[in-house]
């Protein structure tokens, strides 16, 4: 595997009691790049963010982030080196405010206090929750908790964020919201397009959206076998 690659999967794997959850899974990961991992339920998503991140260890195969190995690595090692994730069901500090939820996270990068307040009401105000930066974290509504989840996550000043299913549990109001977020984000970081497709634990596309959209194995995988798309 190279070294000069932003983030390298290689031929990963991983069962549970024999069931292969992941299967020689490969991706790369540009610098700058904004990456979307899509796929049915169960295909095997957060599975293979667990491993990236370190909450699980791979069977089989090499993760490498700036050309340094992460298998086997802890979470909080792995989140150091500049890889942070969200979870698909938020779980704040209920007994924190906001602002302090959001703290926590600074911490990674400094153990000054003044300093990790600071940077917190700088995120907590680009994630538009400054009218309730004082509020416990269990006050907060699904979509304003979804929001303190992305702070907290960028708070770890990442060079690498991982999102897990961010816009569950949202309305179609609440969803565009945090599309708008993401977008804000992505705007700030100067990304890129790319998604990859996972199926059943095996990746099947790998591609721009349009591309990956009109691929037929993709459409099967979400629509069943014989379904099609109609085309302009």
């Amino acid at each position: 595997m190279e070294s000069n690659r932003f983030l390298s999967v290689l031929n990963v794997s991983k069962s549970f009691r024999g069931l292969a959850a992941i299967s020689n899974v490969s991706l790369e990961l540009n610098p700058g790049e904004i990456l979307g991992l899509i796929g049915p339920n169960g295909a095997g998503k957060t599975t293979l963010f667990n491993l990236i991140t370190g909450f699980l260890r791979a069977d089989s195969g090499e993760i490498e982030f700036l050309g340094k190995n992460l298998v086997g690595l802890e979470p909080h090692q792995i989140c150091k080196m500049g890889i942070t994730r969200t979870f698909q069901i938020v779980k704040p500090f209920s007994h924190l405010s906001t602002l302090e939820n959001v703290a926590v996270g600074c911490y990674n990068r400094t153990a000054d206090l003044k300093e990790a307040e600071e940077k917190a009401w700088e995120i907590v105000q680009f994630v538009g929750l400054n009218k309730k930066a004082l509020d416990p974290a269990s006050s907060l509504t699904t979509p304003d908790r979804k929001r303190l989840e992305l702070a907290r996550a960028l708070a770890t000043v990442p060079r690498l964020l991982l999102l897990d299913e961010v816009m569950s549990g949202l309305n179609p109001t609440e969803e565009h919201e945090i599309i708008d977020l993401v977008r804000k984000i992505r705007e700030a970081m100067g990304l890129s397009d790319r998604i990859v497709v996972i199926h059943h634990g095996v990746c099947i596309a790998d591609g721009d959206p349009r591309t990956v959209g009109e691929d037929n194995s993709v459409i099967e995988a979400y629509l069943g076998k014989g379904a099609y798309l109609a085309k302009d």
